[in-house]
């Protein structure tokens, strides 16, 4: 049998970190086994539809690298694969009425006011809920008709047992059993005509052929009612995948207020699509050889759906930003130069050369928003103390600091050749003559140049990049600072 799976997301704004979990592990899942891997839009939710949405998805799937082999612009037989075009073709309607000839649904045409009333239940967690008391099953034909020909709203509900168990298998999770009379007769069709998700993924993912879903843990609990529809039309029912919870840092759901929960937060942040791609796979699963940086390709070739974890997966800021320190360190210098430049122009506004500062921060930044901080010594020194010349590895202070200076600026006045290999040899012979370790003669010099206790580049790179003039400009007035 071969394997397809869904990503059916709903265009109500950016692509949460959880939906884009679900997007990647049932991509992993179809082309880890050769399968076919569908997109399709679930936009019945009209109330919390938005405008350029449905862009976003596609938008975020591209940049993911998550080509799907159908969807809205790739027909594969089964559309259409937005369910908006679905429902005016009328396959949501012709489901919900057949279960209706069958017994396993009913018309409902209470108001609001009466399900208003009826009495709240408490769940485990506290929180309340109502169960529907079937008043409306009890209808006759002929007042389901009146109903009916008189124009009443009404919705479609389904029809599940007030006795016995119905179980249901997670590959995640086990064997589950949940006690009928928690089954709430969902609604099935709304009272606008649209289906609700419940009933539209149920229907949809026969009709296309899906063989393994997948989503978040919290659709758990829909599952008995998704197998008992799946019973009822006399389907075979998929292969359930759940997907554990993903917390912030405090173990608490991760907020969409969190600031980082959407895919497009965090590229907003500098995080490259590689990055949380991989981030992503790893929230819940991983590799049986425990590797962490891993490409979408090798993420495919690894994935075994059975290695996901049951416990919550907790979105680590700082493991994500070494993760794109990972990246951007293993990154082709061309790419990472043009990528930098916008950053660097802001922050950088000498003439010096950028490709040259690039290098410099490539192997000691995590983010691109990193770079400001770390070159600001570029354009002006920083004011800074002269405690800055004292080093106990270097065995250099201030007083040291100021005779090496005095010292080594003659020599960096008569040389025009501000090569970093050639301005190495210079000092390095300098130090030999003296006895001098390479740190010490470079702290000072470094510590003049930018009045920073850590730099991008070491101090023959930093007299190359600001030039002969700038240079020996800093020095002096670091000489000037050291006397006073």
């Amino acid at each position: 049998m071969k394997i397809r799976t869904r990503y059916a997301p709903s265009p109500t704004g950016r692509m949460h970190v959880g939906n884009l979990r679900t997007a990647l592990y049932a991509y992993l899942i179809s082309k880890h086994e050769g399968g076919d891997f569908i997109l399709r839009i679930e936009d019945t939710d009209r109330e919390r539809y938005v405008d350029e949405a449905e862009e976003i998805i596609y938008r975020t799937m591209e940049a993911c690298g998550l080509e799907y082999d159908e969807g809205p612009d790739k027909d594969g037989g089964v559309g259409p694969y937005v369910q908006s075009k679905r429902q005016e073709a009328g396959i949501y309607m012709k489901y919900a009425k057949e279960l209706i000839d069958k017994g396993e649904a009913y018309y409902c045409f209470c108001d609001e006011e009466r399900l208003a009333s009826l009495a709240c239940t408490t769940d485990d967690e506290g929180k309340t809920y109502t169960i529907y008391d079937k008043h409306c099953l009890g209808l006759s034909p002929q007042e389901i008709q009146k109903n009916l020909d008189e124009g009443k709203p009404f919705v479609i509900r389904q029809n599940n047992p007030r006795e016995g168990v119905t179980s249901f298998d997670d590959e995640i999770y086990g064997h589950i059993e949940v006690d009928n009379s928690e089954l709430d007769d969902m609604i099935l069709i709304k009272s606008d005509g649209y289906p609700t998700y419940n009933f539209a993924n149920v229907v949809d993912d026969h009709l296309m052929g899906i063989t393994h879903v997948v989503r978040g843990n919290e659709y758990l609990s829909s599952s008995p009612k998704y197998n008992r529809l799946y019973e009822a039309f006399g389907w075979e029912i998929p292969t359930y995948i759940h997907c554990p919870l993903i917390t912030d840092e405090e173990h608490k759901k991760l907020s969409k207020r969190s600031g980082h929960s959407s895919f497009e937060d965090l590229v907003e942040q500098g995080f490259l699509p590689e990055t949380v791609v991989n981030f992503v796979a790893l929230l819940g699963w991983s590799p049986a050889d425990n590797k962490e940086i891993m490409s979408l390709d090798e993420l495919v070739a690894s994935f075994d759906y059975h290695h996901i974890n049951k416990s919550p997966a907790v979105f680590d800021m700082t493991k994500l930003r070494w993760m794109n320190g990972e990246y951007l360190h293993a990154m082709d210098p061309d790419r990472f130069y043009e990528m930098a430049l916008p950053t660097l122009k802001e922050a950088v506004r000498s003439d010096v050369d950028l490709r040259r500062v690039a290098a410099m921060v490539q192997s000691r930044i995590e983010l691109f928003s990193d770079i400001p901080e770390m070159v600001d010594f570029i354009d002006e020194v920083p004011e800074y103390d002269i405690s800055l010349y004292t080093h106990k590895k270097m065995k250099t202070d201030g007083e040291k600091s100021l005779a090496l200076l005095k010292e080594v600026l003659p020599l960096l006045e008569a040389t025009d050749d501000y090569s970093n290999d050639a301005l190495f040899s210079l000092l390095k012979s300098y130090g030999d003559e003296h006895e001098f370790k390479v740190g010490y003669v470079m702290w000072p010099i470094r510590t003049a140049l930018s009045g920073k206790p850590m730099t991008p580049a070491g101090a023959t790179e930093l007299l190359e990049l600001l030039g002969k003039e700038e240079s020996l400009r800093r020095i002096n007035e670091a000489i000037k600072k050291l006397t006073a």
